[in-house]
C-alpha cells in the first residue's frame, strides 16, 4: 500500500482525471459534475429482469415490456446506467479504448446496483470473449468488471467458467431475433469449472445488455452445468430511445 506521503506526491504529478472527459476531479474514481448529470444512473423502480428504468412506483416487482414478451431464463438482473450519453462513453471506452481505470469505479457502482441479487455462495462469472476476439482485443471487460466486483464484494470469481465454443459475427446493428439465433449453442461451461457451477448461485456480469442474448446463452449454459439461481447484472442497459 502506498503511504500518504507517495499519493500526495502521485496527485501532484498525476492529477486526477474525470473518467468521462478527462478535466479535473478531486479523486481518482470520479466523474466531474457535467459527466455525473450526464450519466443516466438507474434508480427508482426498475424491471426486476434487467434493471431498466420503468415510469412511476410500485411496493412490488414490475417486468419491463420487452421481458414480458421475452423469455428470461434468469432469476432477477440488474443494470447501473442507461447506454447514453456519458454511459455510453464510458462503455466504449473500456471496451475499445483500454481505459481500464472505468473498472474500479464500474465495481462499486455495479456492487451496488446488484446487492440484492447476491447471497453468501454466489459466484460471480464473466460472459467469455470467443478466444480469436479475445487475442485481437487482449482482455475481456466483462471479465475485469467480474474480477472487481468480487473483489469489491467478497465473493468468488471464475474468469473462465463459461466458453464461447463457437465464433460468432458482431452483434452491432443485428435486431433482436438476429440476436438471439447468432447466440445458440455459441456458449457452454467450461468441462474444468462445471464443478465450481453446479448447485451454486450465479451471478453474470457483462458489459452492455441489448436484448439479453447474450446473457441469455449464458445463463443455459449455466443450468446445463446444473446451477442452482442464475441473475445478472450489467454496467450498462440498452434502452428504446438509444
Amino acid at each position: 500500500m502506498q503511504s500518504p506521503w507517495v499519493q500526495r506526491t502521485l496527485a501532484i504529478i498525476y492529477p486526477p482525471r474525470c473518467l468521462g472527459c478527462g478535466g479535473l476531479v478531486e479523486n481518482t474514481m470520479g466523474l466531474c459534475g457535467d459527466c455525473w448529470r450526464d450519466t443516466s444512473f438507474i434508480a427508482g423502480l426498475t424491471c426486476g429482469k434487467c434493471g431498466t428504468p420503468l415510469p412511476g412506483e410500485s411496493d412490488t416487482g414490475e417486468t419491463c415490456d420487452d421481458c414480458l414478451r421475452i423469455s428470461r431464463p434468469w432469476g432477477a438482473g440488474r443494470s447501473v446506467f442507461q447506454y447514453r450519453g456519458t454511459g455510453r462513453k464510458l462503455v466504449l471506452a473500456l471496451k475499445h479504448g483500454d481505459q481500464h481505470d472505468i473498472v474500479g469505479p464500474a465495481a462499486i457502482w455495479m456492487a451496488r446496483a446488484a446487492r440484492e441479487l447476491m447471497e453468501n455462495d454466489t459466484l460471480i462469472i464473466p460472459v467469455p470473449l470467443h478466444p480469436w476476439r479475445l487475442l485481437k482485443r487482449r482482455y475481456n471487460q466483462s471479465g475485469l468488471l467480474a474480477n472487481a466486483l468480487a473483489k469489491r464484494t467478497g465473493h468468488q470469481f471464475c474468469g473462465d467458467a463459461l466458453m464461447r465454443v463457437r465464433h460468432t459475427e458482431s452483434l452491432d446493428g443485428k435486431n433482436r431475433d438476429a440476436r438471439f439465433a447468432t447466440l445458440t449453442n455459441a456458449i457452454t461451461a467450461n468441462p474444468k469449472r462445471a464443478a465450481m457451477i453446479e448447485g451454486r448461485n450465479i451471478l453474470i456480469v457483462d458489459d452492455v445488455m441489448t436484448s439479453g442474448a447474450t446473457l441469455a446463452a449464458a445463463t443455459e449454459a449455466c443450468f446445463t452445468a446444473k446451477a442452482a439461481e442464475v441473475r445478472v447484472v450489467a454496467l450498462a442497459r440498452v434502452g428504446k430511445d438509444t
